[in-house]
């Protein structure tokens, strides 16, 4: 089905885009899963340098190639750099859980940021919320607590990393909309992976300079050795960031959002699929109904 939209825009291709945001959130999805799978391997900060720049080189290869006029420093510069800081603060949250909950209760938490995009549109730049809308907090907000369970004897304080992630994410789309509308997405996604590389080498450097005693866990230890196995990995994350942050571009420039908002929650289901199979995170009836309840709120969110 091709339609187009607005006289004057390009055509809407929506299966092509639907195909490719469901491949863009599996890939995505499957490179989370290696990050939880290798993040006793690695140091997240030494994923954040090597991942990014093996990806840089290939943003500006395509921009050379395809629009070379793109390729100049952002005109909202100070904008930018902030909206790259609050995606790597996101992506620091959300990889900093994963070692700690179940990939799929980790994927159904952050994907509550529709509802806070919705919130945050309302608060920042005065949207309306609409009953639909209202009625989505409420549910997400119960299928949060059906995850979280607060006042169980099983509560993960490491659960509310993922929903600190949605709330940097959503901050970042605002952001986006409202101040870096006119940069080019491939210049954006250049910006954040610089971001990486800046910010991944300062928190090494701050580690080394002021830990003190035994370096541990995904924080705080000292970087891996490179053989060809982890070369290997880092080159699949290389891979799995580069089609998130191209092929969501791709299919929100061609099928409506509402549409493609639908299809991003595939990521869920993956999220799910490959807990089951690299891990054997079976979730529970309640965490099952939880991450149900969160979906059907975003996708409300995402048509109030």
């Amino acid at each position: 089905m091709q339609r187009r939209s607005d006289p004057g825009l390009q055509t809407d291709n929506v299966p092509f885009a639907v195909a490719v945001i469901v491949f863009t959130v599996f890939a995505l999805s499957l490179g989370d899963a290696l990050i939880k799978f290798t993040s006793g391997d690695f140091v997240i900060w030494q994923i954040f340098v090597l991942r990014s720049l093996l990806v840089v080189p290939v943003l500006l290869a395509y921009l050379r190639l395809r629009n070379r006029a793109a390729l100049h420093i952002p005109a909202a510069l100070g904008w930018t750099a902030l909206r790259s800081l609050l995606l790597v603060g996101m992506w620091v949250a959300y990889y900093a859980a994963l070692p700690h909950i179940q990939l799929s209760v980790a994927a159904a938490a952050y994907y509550t940021l529709p509802i806070f995009i919705t919130l945050f549109s309302a608060a920042i730049i005065g949207d309306r919320i609409g009953r639909l809308g209202w009625a989505a907090v409420f549910v997400g907000f119960f299928g949060v607590l059906l995850i979280l369970r607060p006042k169980a004897g099983d509560f993960n304080l490491f659960a509310l990393l993922p929903l600190l992630a949605a709330v940097l994410y959503a901050l970042a789309m605002i952001l986006t909309r409202t101040k870096c509308r006119g940069e080019n997405p491939v210049m954006l996604s250049i910006a954040l992976n610089v971001a990486f590389i800046l910010v991944g080498g300062l928190a090494t450097a701050l580690i080394d300079l002021l830990a003190i005693g035994s370096r541990e866990g995904f924080l705080l230890a000292t970087w891996a050795a490179m053989g060809p196995a982890e070369w290997l990995s880092m080159g699949l994350l290389a891979c799995a960031i580069l089609i998130g942050s191209v092929g969501a571009a791709i299919a929100y420039q061609n099928g409506p959002p509402a549409v493609i908002g639908t299809f991003d929650f595939a990521y869920v289901g993956f999220a799910v699929v490959w807990g089951i199979v690299f891990f054997a995170e079976i979730p529970d009836a309640l965490s099952v109904l939880g991450i149900g309840l969160i979906v059907l709120a975003g996708l409300m969110s995402l048509r109030r």
